[in-house]
């Protein structure tokens, strides 16, 4: 927390978070200002002072901050992607164009939200967190609403904290669903929201009392200062309609949003919500290893570089869920992990990877992107056929690809679909052996 009054400056995106950072902080003596993002803040800032900016009118926002003589940078609020085509820039924009291609080209929500902050900090704002700025919003440990917390659920929370643990380095999304000892939904680029509404209609069939968790912490190695993880009384609803019995997060890393509409939404829903630490020590939070296999493709043209690094990247990331959760496969596109599958099968997973890509990138007609599927065993037409209307490159098979009839139909299939199908490579050129799967 500030110690001391300060001019507090707030980029908002949009949701009630950056109004109530705003207030929090008023109410301890510091002085506010606002840079509202066009098209994505959405809530009344008055009495602050605001200045309504598009994304490409940096210049804007630099010399609204700097009028204002902000010290402290809060950088708040739910945005998407800005849309490459509808950025209306100023000269601001132009001069820091380098800077921006090498923020876009970075890929990756966590490099990318990094690279933002030191964006700011280079023009001399210290950029701060939501736990300094407004400590209030910050969830502790303990129930946090009237409804109790079923016996036997904790080691679903703990199975759900290691998952988020283990994917972080992959820069994946901050929440999953355990029921029982099993993982039902991870969280990828669709946000915990979508996953939560995909998994509502998974369930739809089902009846019964409620069962289930949505666990929510901050990945290892995260940018909490512009990223901390949140929930708010949609949350809540959300997992209610998903028939979960509760929500858990980790305590001291996680904000609440409309908290008082969050618990009054708890208590009538039945959904308990609780702050829990995770005691387990986190993985690596460096740039995840990528010591996978190489590929050797299978179809009538070679795959192309960046589709081999999204192979091997979608192949290290089941490698880490391989102890914990099943899952039959991923999708990445240019270094992104687009969705990651945990039960509903790879056709489904793969329906939904279409709309989740990033920074426009499914406007464009060239193919993007690769499935990587554990087994061969899951791989079949209908697959296939997913991959291709998902707009993918190709489809690269881990485990089961042994010379055969099948393999030698499913490349034919692939092969007219326009995809690639890939394999590890079993053997070198250097020993005279034709590594082709």
């Amino acid at each position: 927390m500030i110690d001391r009054p300060t001019h507090m400056g707030i980029v908002a995106g949009g949701g009630s978070l950056p109004r109530e950072i705003a207030d929090c902080a008023a109410g301890r003596g510091h002085q506010v200002s606002i840079v509202a993002i066009d098209g994505e803040a959405d809530q009344d800032m008055a009495p602050y002072p605001v200045t309504v900016c598009n994304w490409g009118q940096i210049g804007g926002m630099i010399r609204a901050l700097k009028a204002a003589s902000v010290e402290d940078l809060v950088i708040a609020g739910r945005v998407k992607r800005p849309d490459l085509l509808h950025l209306k820039p100023d000269l601001g924009f132009f001069r820091a164009l380098a800077e921006v291609i090498g923020i876009v080209a970075l890929g990756g929500d966590d490099n990318v939200l990094r690279a933002v902050v030191r964006f700011f900090e280079r023009r001399g704002f210290r950029v701060i967190g939501v736990p300094d700025a407004a400590p209030e919003l910050v969830i502790g440990a303990g129930v946090l609403t009237p409804v109790p917390v079923p016996p036997g659920t904790l080691p679903d929370v703990r199975l759900g904290f290691a998952v988020v643990r283990a994917l972080g380095p992959h820069d994946i999304g901050q929440a999953v669903v355990v029921s029982s000892g099993r993982v039902e939904a991870i969280e990828a680029a669709e946000g915990t929201d979508g996953m939560l509404r995909r998994l509502a209609g998974m369930r739809q069939a089902s009846h019964g009392s409620r069962c289930g968790v949505l666990i929510k912490r901050a990945k290892p190695g995260q940018e909490l200062r512009v990223d901390l993880p949140a929930i708010g009384p949609g949350t809540v609803r959300l997992a209610a309609e998903a028939g979960l019995a509760g929500v858990a997060v980790e305590a001291g890393h996680v904000i609440s949003v409309e908290r008082a509409s969050l618990v009054a939404e708890s208590q009538r829903l039945g959904v308990f919500v609780l702050g829990a630490h995770d005691s387990e020590p986190e993985a690596t939070t460096g740039e995840a290893s990528l010591a996978a296999p190489l590929f050797s493709t299978g179809a009538s043209r070679i795959a192309s570089e960046k589709a081999g690094r999204d192979a091997v990247r979608g192949a290290a990331v089941l490698a880490s869920l391989a102890p914990l959760a099943l899952s039959a496969g991923v999708v990445v596109a240019r270094g992104h992990v687009l969705s990651v599958e945990a039960g509903e099968g790879l056709a489904a997973m793969l329906g939904r990877a279409e709309g989740l890509r990033q920074w426009g990138g499914h406007r464009w007609r060239r193919r993007r992107g690769v499935a990587v599927v554990a087994r061969v065993t899951d791989l079949d037409a209908t697959v296939i056929a997913a991959a291709q209307a998902a707009g993918l490159e190709g489809i690269a098979v881990l485990a089961g690809a042994e010379p055969c009839d099948a393999w030698d139909e499913l490349v034919a299939v692939a092969r007219k679909a326009g995809l690639f199908l890939a394999a590890p490579v079993t053997c070198s050129p250097s020993n005279g052996k034709d590594c082709a799967p």
